[in-house]
């Protein structure tokens, strides 16, 4: 199996630049995997594909303002840091752009001073360890200079910051969001848990692989990047429930998939925890949990296709990818969304 059998054709005006004004407004491509039956609705239908008894499954990881511009002590060089993942404090592992020539103990200065940074250590991947130093609380610091990390294929400056947050969002330490739940709004999650669905919200902290694309010929030699999970006991105690009196656990979003894959036992049994999790989902992978998938369309031969390609068959997927070309659905992280059951 190669990257390559993952690449399609994607227009470039095809690639949503900005959110709509309604999150639910957005369009829905409805596939049954069995049969391949497709429909198409828009995404405050979804509440008709979901049962009394079935469980969605929430990411409730929050962006933080992770792209942060500054100078290099001393020379005044152009500078710009993306936070990846915090290590403690004061502490992160940081991308650096352009950091090729960024040796342990460098300095940089963000916000004419209010924010320090020295890197100690350099990391294989060309990652970096940065101490940062500041007077204050770090999360307003970062709130005033820091920026959203959107992703590199748009172009168009976010008016809202909010529009890149889920309405449910609550932990803060994603470096991206999970798009997937951002066509919810509070009325529709409670239309749906009047129905009789239930809610399990569990933590995954999006990193910035998730935008990598594949650079192995062979999809088996990919390295997959890790990104740190928390599911609680009552997060856990819903989704065992649901399980038990045969309801349906409906990931919204690759991460809450790769969250539950990662955590469930072999009986689909799940139990609280947390860690870091590097699980890599492509086809010929057997699912030990998750029935159903809501999800936006992703990137060619990225790892997150490779992901609902193992869910519902690559000759599918890919099927529907060429029918949401041809329909004008728009793409990726602002576009519409797919449930796939």
């Amino acid at each position: 199996m190669t990257t390559k059998d993952f690449y399609y054709d994607l227009p470039q005006e095809l690639i949503a630049q900005h959110p709509l004004e309604d999150r639910s407004a957005s369009r829905l491509l409805v596939m049954d995997r069995e049969s391949g039956e497709i429909t198409h609705r828009h995404f405050r239908d979804i509440i008709q594909y979901i049962n009394p008894g079935d469980c969605l499954v929430m990411n409730n990881t929050r962006v933080i303002p992770a792209r942060l511009y500054g100078v290099k002590e001393g020379t005044g060089g152009k500078i710009e840091f993306l936070l990846l993942k915090r290590i403690d404090i004061n502490t992160w592992n940081v991308i650096l752009k352009p950091g090729k020539r960024a040796r342990r103990g460098a300095r940089f200065v963000f916000g004419g001073g209010l924010l320090k940074a020295e890197i100690t250590e350099v990391k294989p991947d060309g990652n970096r360890i940065v101490r940062f130093e500041y007077d204050g609380v770090w999360e307003e610091i970062l709130d005033k200079l820091g920026e959203m990390p959107l992703p590199p294929y748009i172009k168009e400056k976010l008016v809202d910051k909010e529009r890149y947050q889920t309405v449910y969002s609550k932990i803060e330490g994603s470096a991206a969001a999970p798009t997937a739940g951002l066509h919810f709004t509070n009325e529709l999650i409670g239309e749906i848990q009047k129905k009789g669905v239930d809610i399990a919200y569990l933590t995954l902290h999006v990193g910035l692989g998730t935008f990598r694309p594949v650079s192995v010929e062979n999809v088996e030699e990919h390295i997959m990047h890790t990104e740190h999970y928390e599911v609680s006991r009552e997060a856990a105690d819903i989704i065992n429930r649901t399980r038990q009196r045969g309801g349906r656990i409906i990931a919204v979003g690759t991460t809450s998939v790769r969250t539950l894959e990662t955590v469930a036992d072999e009986n689909g049994v799940m139990r609280p925890q947390s860690g870091d999790t590097g699980i890599f989902i492509y086809p010929g992978y057997r699912f030990k949990i998750t029935d159903g998938i809501i999800t936006n369309f992703h990137l060619p031969e990225s790892t997150l296709l490779m992901l609902v390609s193992a869910f519902a068959g690559k000759e599918n997927i890919f099927r529907a990818y060429k029918t949401a070309v041809e329909e004008r659905y728009r793409f990726f992280s602002f576009g519409d969304a797919m449930l796939i059951s």
